[in-house]
């Protein structure tokens, strides 16, 4: 019953997570509002506030979870991708806890940590499982045949769907993060009352720069006609917005289960909590007899618990890192 210590510093959010025998005992957050006025994150004021959270948050959660620093087995910690000044806190911090108790280091990929919080909870999806993985910077459909062996099957080759929402928010004239209010909107709107392109991109891989194109000339058009149209039409802009990009990420889900035969099918990361995306899933779910999956809302944005269970795994199979490893900004898996 290995109890594993995480920390999540990729972006703008502080975690730190306590596991032991796959039961998450702790999962802490602390986020940075400060990059709203600027409307995005800016990397070194988040270095300077994981800098800032990263000792009050690990105590905390070691306190949650009524567990000693001495008593932990291994420390896992986000190794890859992000925003590197902010690896590098979270890295560096890591290594110094496992070093000066002598304990075992285990790097984890963000990307792959947000495919398997899927298995915190149960009902888990069985191997191999499909994953529909959707953030603000990747979106990707992985296969995973188990905790190390996962495969992307397709990717997006420009924009990720977590940034089509955020600068759709922007040309809307909403604040950082914007996602979330387009989904807060688009609930009042009506989905059909306007029509935007689906790309045609071949196979499992995606594509969302021309649809943001598309809005911004779409928006250009009207505004010259109405100054006023997005704020009398700002609900079923919304929902048109959100209808598309949810149905681009769901025909490849769909693509993706008949070219491979798998029925237990997930998502995750930061958009998987969008309420129409989870409702569609649901729906195309049903429709085509799958056994779906959707992590809690505090395990699909940014969080230490999936980096927690990951490093789980990756202890159970012996996957240690030395301390010559660093924190980089892009890495494959």
């Amino acid at each position: 019953m290995p109890t594993i210590l995480a920390i999540e510093s990729s972006c703008d959010e502080t975690g730190a997570a306590v596991c032991c025998d796959e039961k998450i005992l702790s999962n802490i957050i602390a986020s940075q509002k400060i990059h709203a006025q600027y409307g995005g994150v800016v990397p070194e004021l988040a270095s300077r506030a994981h800098m800032q959270n990263i000792v009050p948050v690990v105590d905390t959660a070691l306190q949650r979870a009524r567990i000693q620093l001495q008593n932990i087995d291994a420390f896992a910690f986000t190794q890859s991708p992000g925003l590197i000044g902010a690896l590098l806190v979270g890295t560096q911090f890591t290594k110094s806890l496992a070093l000066a108790l002598n304990k075992p280091l285990i790097a984890v990929h963000h990307m792959q940590a947000h495919v398997l919080a899927n298995l915190i909870a149960s009902p888990k999806p069985s191997f191999p499982f499909l994953c529909l993985t959707v953030s603000g910077g990747h979106t990707q459909i992985v296969l995973c045949e188990s905790p190390d062996k996962l495969k992307i099957l397709g990717e997006t080759m420009d924009d990720a769907a977590g940034e089509a929402f955020d600068k759709s928010a922007k040309l809307l004239g909403l604040p950082y993060p914007g996602g979330p209010l387009i989904d807060k909107y688009a609930g009042q709107g009506d989905p059909n009352a306007f029509h935007f392109p689906e790309p045609q991109v071949p196979g499992l891989n995606f594509s969302f720069s021309g649809l943001k194109t598309s809005i911004l000339y779409f928006l250009q058009e009207k505004t010259k006609e109405d100054t006023k149209f997005v704020a009398k039409h700002l609900n079923d802009i919304c929902a048109s917005v959100q209808h598309r990009i949810i149905s681009i990420l769901l025909h490849k889900l769909h693509r993706a289960s008949l070219i491979t035969g798998i029925k237990d099918i997930c998502i995750a990361g930061g958009v998987s909590a969008n309420s129409g995306l989870r409702k569609a899933f649901k729906e195309l779910g049903d429709k085509n007899r799958w056994n779906t999956f959707i992590p809690a809302f505090e395990y699909c944005t940014d969080n230490a618990a999936m980096i927690a269970i990951t490093g789980y795994y990756k202890y159970l199979s012996g996957e240690f890192s030395d301390f010559s490893v660093s924190a980089s900004a892009r890495a494959s898996w």
